[in-house]
């Protein structure tokens, strides 16, 4: 299997440093977009929780792999415990959708608003802000379903290995089942990742051209629409397919 720590980049927020009189669109568009950041802290707690959990799956498969069928007993019982932390990772990501959710609702309200705009740079910014935006949306159902389906894939892998009778070849096969589905869950992150990098500069943009005063959190968000962070990405790709485990002996 591949060494699975995911780099997510996140949503930066923002504060506004000067109200606007009553409630105009762009106050209103800044409530929304800044809730909608809120309300995916929980997704990046998730993904915390998740990436150690990852490690400690790693730790697993490597004592499995380090032992013979002499140590049967102990495979198996290994094998049971990388199937609990096959369960709770899939309760994390679980609770990882379910904020997302909640910030793609919150998010999806400025659309009315975006049509009130005066200013018809801000405007155009605005609409390509959101259809941005809600790419990455989608962009995160697909990442999402793909690393659920690597989940059932690793189940599989440590029911196969509770087998005392398991051949070779089968696990051999399944592994290389299991690789290529996590080759793909590394192009749909890179992509779910460009597209957050992308958007944390539109809605720099969108405030700029909308005349909403912000204070810039220097350390947050990135400008050049993820070149940056696709290097860092491939980077540590390089690095899972370093460690990538043996699929036979």
């Amino acid at each position: 299997m591949l060494w699975k720590k995911p780099l997510f980049i996140g949503l930066f927020g923002l504060i506004m440093l000067s109200a606007c009189s009553g409630t105009a669109p762009s106050e209103q568009i800044y409530n929304h977009l800044e809730k909608a950041v809120e309300l995916e802290q929980d997704f990046e707690k998730q993904q915390d929780d998740v990436v150690e959990l990852e490690q400690e799956e790693q730790d697993i498969y490597r004592k499995v792999r380090d032992l013979s069928m002499e140590d049967f007993d102990k495979i198996k019982k290994l094998a049971g415990q990388a199937l609990d932390n096959i369960n709770t990772r899939q309760d994390k990501i679980d609770n990882e959708q379910e904020s997302m959710k909640a910030s793609k609702e919150e998010f999806s309200s400025v659309k009315d608003t975006l049509s009130e705009l005066e200013d018809d740079a801000a405007s155009e910014k605005g609409e390509d802000m959101y259809d941005v935006m809600m790419n990455r949306y989608d962009a995160y159902d697909k990442l999402h379903e793909s690393y659920s389906k690597s989940l059932k894939k690793e189940q599989k892998l440590y029911k196969m290995l509770q087998k005392e009778d398991l051949e070779q070849e089968a696990l051999t096969k399944h592994i290389k089942k299991l690789n290529d589905n996590y080759e793909a869950v590394i192009d749909k992150n890179k992509k779910f990742n460009k597209l957050t990098a992308k958007y944390n500069k539109r809605k720099k943009e969108f405030y700029s051209a909308a005349g909403v005063n912000v204070e810039y959190d220097e350390d947050a968000g990135n400008d050049s629409e993820g070149s940056g962070d696709d290097e860092q990405q491939d980077k540590q790709d390089d690095e899972q397919q370093d460690k990538q485990k043996e699929s036979d002996d």
